[in-house]
């Protein structure tokens, strides 16, 4: 695959040029952008199991990462300030050092089922208060840590994206098995897979354990 190279005349590099490109803003939309938390954006927080966080460290290299838990394991601490839970992961701390460094985030609310998401920006902090921490926990087990979001902007994203991708339909399910799983991507792209399937079935499978044994 060739490298893109795209001519400088085409690169949009200045807001002005970029907004001729567009209709203008409608009016309502220019106005929903909310800096708290209303009865409307609790409500869509307590129903979503499944966040995308953004952030980014001290250079501005950005990364998302997911978060998942049951519904609602974000917790709503009062009009401008939310929690969420550190679950186990891989160790990397990507999204933990890059608020360190920078404590800009953005929050993506998802809902199954629901077309519409929830956009929340604000500032970061990692905090282990022990009460916090006690109010979080599943199956016994406390996260190390969570995520206090001080929120400044809120507003309600509308279905369009979701519908263009029918991210919901069951007929646009894809089959999984028609890719390598986790673990041999991995290897492939690292030390390299072994070629006897049996071991390769072995790694799966204790990948498969350690889902189990390290959710929580």
């Amino acid at each position: 695959m060739k490298k893109f190279k795209g001519d400088p005349e085409f690169v949009i590099s200045d807001e002005e040029s970029l907004r001729s490109l567009f209709p203008e803003v409608s009016p309502l939309a220019a106005i929903k952008c909310q800096t708290s938390l209303d009865e409307h954006a609790q409500a869509f927080i307590r129903r979503s199991p499944f966040i995308c966080l953004g952030t980014q460290n001290a250079d501005g290299r950005a990364d998302v990462s997911p978060r998942g838990d049951p519904v609602g394991f974000v917790q709503i601490l009062g009009p401008n300030t939310l929690a969420i839970p550190e679950r186990p992961g891989n160790n990397r701390l990507d999204s933990l050092v890059n608020i360190v460094a920078n404590p800009s985030v953005g929050l993506l609310f998802i809902v199954p089922g629901f077309d519409d998401t929830l956009r929340v920006n604000g500032q970061a902090s990692l905090v282990t208060d022990p009460e916090l921490l006690k109010s979080m926990s599943v199956q016994d087990r406390l996260p190390k840590l969570a995520i206090v979001v001080e929120v400044k902007e809120v507003f309600l994203h509308c279905a369009k994206a979701f519908r263009r991708s029918q991210l919901w339909d069951p007929k646009q399910f894809q089959d999984r098995s028609e890719l390598p799983s986790l673990a041999r991507i991995i290897l492939d792209q690292t030390t390299g897979a072994p070629d006897d399937d049996h071991e390769m079935r072995r790694i799966e499978d204790n990948l498969e354990t350690d889902y189990k044994r390290t959710l929580y």
